[in-house]
């Protein structure tokens, strides 16, 4: 399902900002994380890249949706610390979205990864290393508003997969313990994906 007219990576990114400018509850989302600005702040993964899908099957910009991945960086890897900034978040947001809008400090993430998930997981230095250890090229990337309302991405992975809609195992990692749950999940919601299914 290649995206016509566009063939270079650059011509992906400036898609995909478009794709992200048209979709009133994702910008709505920066723009509250852009005025709290958190230190090193991110939006990641399903909210990104299901908006591209969305546009790319004809749907409506927020099918399919569940939440908003938030990551930010504070070296300060307290519970009591992370806690404060996921109470400040909620209360910036309306209850539509306080729900589904998830922020956690990536310093943190190995202190809890392994007991959640089963997997080592080495700790990071800053948000945007956060994305190269997703369970899938297609769903790592994030976007940020930046001050001068320029929309800043990163996609460790480049954004072929996205547009795509190609979901294969992140090759820098072993196959998440979720994997068939993840795939069985994003066919439910977008048939049209395809899945490479690892080796």
């Amino acid at each position: 399902m290649s995206v016509e007219g566009v063939t270079t990576a650059a011509e992906l990114e400036t898609r995909l900002t478009e794709i992200v400018r048209a979709n009133a509850g994702l910008m709505h989302v920066l723009g509250v994380m852009r005025d709290l600005d958190l230190p090193d702040w991110r939006l990641f993964s399903g909210a990104v890249y299901q908006s591209v899908w969305n546009e790319r099957t004809g749907r409506a910009p927020g099918y399919g949706v569940k939440d908003y991945d938030i990551g930010y960086f504070d070296r300060d890897t307290s519970w009591d610390a992370e806690d404060v900034i996921i109470k400040r978040v909620a209360a910036a947001f309306a209850p539509e979205f306080r729900d589904i809008v998830e922020v956690r400090n990536q310093a943190r993430v190995h202190l809890w990864f392994e007991g959640k998930f089963g997997e080592t997981y080495e700790p990071l230095t800053c948000t945007d290393d956060a994305p190269a250890r997703f369970v899938a090229p297609a769903f790592a990337l994030g976007v940020r508003l930046e001050k001068d309302d320029a929309i800043s991405v990163v996609a460790p992975f480049g954004l072929q997969d996205v547009f795509d809609m190609v979901i294969r195992p992140n090759p820098t990692r072993g196959l998440a313990k979720g994997w068939d749950r993840v795939i069985a999940n994003a066919r439910g919601r977008w048939p049209e994906i395809t899945v490479i299914e690892p080796a």
